[in-house]
């Protein structure tokens, strides 16, 4: 399994290439297709056509990481895939903050006039993910992870028990850094963080910033917030 990186701008998304094609995590802001298509193209090979991307899964229903999904569903046929305590939020194309602190609460405010001009489009999900699901139809051995808080449906993908994929609950822009800007639930975001504890990933891939951070790095992030 390949793991290929495509910046977004904001945010970060992921093409999981295998012998059974590619499935990408996380779809970007809306009108971004392109940039990942070209990227799926770039990989030349027959395996990585865009034709053959399997399965589109989002790590949570915020338009920064669903925005070209139902675009690249139309172009390449591939299923949409999200935990379904994030399905109603994403079929409605919405952006769903919760509480705000710090910096955070500037783009609470700020959220109604950035969907006034992004204008994401709603995705009624193909595949309504549950904690402990398996991505082995799409050639993957990837379970999914249900770790609410930052939205009620926030989920991560653990690949080969060695890689994750943990969309918001980590950023990498500037140094490392847990989610601590917006929460549908913050005791939830606790108790997930302490989930993570209980992994012994490899690497871990952000939701926002290029670069990946080892998994004991996590872990001292998680201890240090706790």
């Amino acid at each position: 399994m390949r793991v290929h990186a495509v910046p977004l701008g904001l945010s970060q998304a992921y093409l999981l290439e295998s012998d059974a094609g590619v499935v990408l995590v996380d779809a970007g802001s809306p009108r971004q297709e392109r940039l990942i298509l070209r990227r799926l193209q770039a990989l030349r090979s027959a395996d990585a056509s865009p034709l053959n991307l399997q399965l589109i899964f989002i790590t949570h229903a915020h338009l920064d990481h669903y925005g070209s999904a139902a675009a690249l569903r139309r172009l390449t046929g591939a299923s949409v895939a999200i935990h379904r305590a994030d399905a109603e939020a994403l079929a409605r194309g919405e952006t769903r903050i919760g509480s705000a602190r710090g910096r955070g609460k500037f783009m609470r405010v700020l959220l109604p006039l950035v969907e006034l001009c992004l204008r994401p489009e709603p995705v009624t999900p193909d595949i309504l993910l549950e904690d402990g699901d398996d991505l082995s139809d799409y050639g993957l051995e990837a379970r999914v992870i249900h770790t609410p808080g930052h939205t009620l449906g926030s989920s991560c993908l653990i690949v080969e028990e060695r890689l994750g994929f943990v969309g918001d609950l980590l950023s990498n822009t500037g140094q490392p850094h847990l989610q601590g800007l917006y929460a549908e639930d913050w005791s939830l975001l606790r108790q997930s963080y302490v989930r993570l504890q209980g992994t012994e990933l490899e690497t871990v891939y952000p939701g926002h910033g290029r670069r990946p951070v080892s998994g004991k790095a996590l872990q001292h992030l998680i201890a240090s917030h706790l």
